[in-house]
């Protein structure tokens, strides 16, 4: 069965606030037992206009998992305090 990844283009507006949306959305990954591949960390752009000032890319045993993290009640908390504090694009993807 292919993996489900979400991945995710963070701009952080209110670094305190967005320590919490990090607290709830770490309990929410332990959760559901995702793989966190990248979480912050160094970004060169390669090609395009692409500029995030924080990816994250976390794997799920598959994408119907992935969905369900994303609108579960542990991560809709998370995503409550992340309000105000980031601008998040996010998008789910079918991969190995």
């Amino acid at each position: 069965m292919p993996a489900g990844y979400i991945i995710a283009s963070v701009s952080v507006t209110n670094p305190q606030q967005y320590e919490e949306y990090k607290r709830w959305s770490t309990e929410a990954i332990r959760t559901h037992g995702a793989e966190v591949c990248v979480r912050g960390g160094k970004v060169e752009v390669l090609e395009g206009d692409w500029n995030p000032q924080r990816t994250v890319i976390l794997k799920f045993a598959s994408f119907e998992a992935a969905l369900a993290f994303h609108d579960s009640p542990e991560y809709r908390k998370a995503r409550a305090a992340r309000e105000g504090a980031a601008i998040m694009h996010m998008v789910c993807v079918e991969g190995v």
